[in-house]
C-alpha cells in the first residue's frame, strides 16, 4: 500500500502517465487505423479510433497504478479513462483557440511542435478535471 506522503508522487505519476498514454495510444492508432474524425472543425487530424485507443490505453495504465496504490481496480481504469477524455479535451480546447485566432502555433519556442502550451494543454485539461473530482469524490487512487 501508498504511505500518506508518498499519494502526491503517485497523482503526478498517474496523472502525466494517464496523459502520455493517451496522447500515444491516440496518435498511432490514429494513423495506422484513421477513420473518422473526432472534431474536424476544430482538430481535424484526430480520429474516433485515436480517441477510444488514447482511453483503452489510458485504462490500462489505470490498471498498473490500482495495483501500486492498492486500490480498486475498476474505479482505477475508468478514471483514468475519464482524464484522458479531460486531456483530449484540453487539447482540442488548445487547438480551437488557436483556430479562433488564427494562428498556427502558440509560441514558436519548440519550432514544428505547435509551441509551448502543446505540450502541456492535455495535461492541463487531466490536471483540471483530477482537481475537480477530488473536491467532490472522497476515494481517488491517489487519496491517503
Amino acid at each position: 500500500a501508498v504511505g500518506t506522503k508518498d499519494v502526491g508522487l503517485i497523482a503526478v505519476l498517474w496523472l502525466v502517465c494517464v496523459v502520455i498514454a493517451s496522447d500515444v495510444a491516440g496518435y498511432f492508432a490514429g494513423r495506422v487505423l484513421g477513420g473518422p474524425k473526432f472534431w474536424p472543425q476544430v482538430s481535424p487530424k484526430k480520429t474516433w479510433s485515436g480517441t477510444v485507443a488514447g482511453w483503452i490505453l489510458a485504462a490500462l495504465v489505470g490498471a498498473e497504478f490500482a495495483y501500486i496504490a492498492d486500490v480498486p481496480i475498476v474505479l482505477s481504469m475508468c478514471l483514468s479513462a475519464i482524464l484522458a477524455l479531460a486531456g483530449q479535451m484540453g487539447d482540442i480546447a488548445e487547438s480551437a483557440i488557436k483556430r479562433h485566432a488564427g494562428i498556427k502555433d502558440s509560441s514558436h519556442l519548440i519550432p514544428g511542435h505547435g509551441g509551448l502550451l502543446d505540450r502541456f494543454d492535455a495535461l492541463m485539461g487531466a490536471a483540471l478535471v483530477l482537481m475537480l473530482l477530488m473536491l467532490v469524490v472522497e476515494w481517488l487512487p491517489v487519496s491517503g
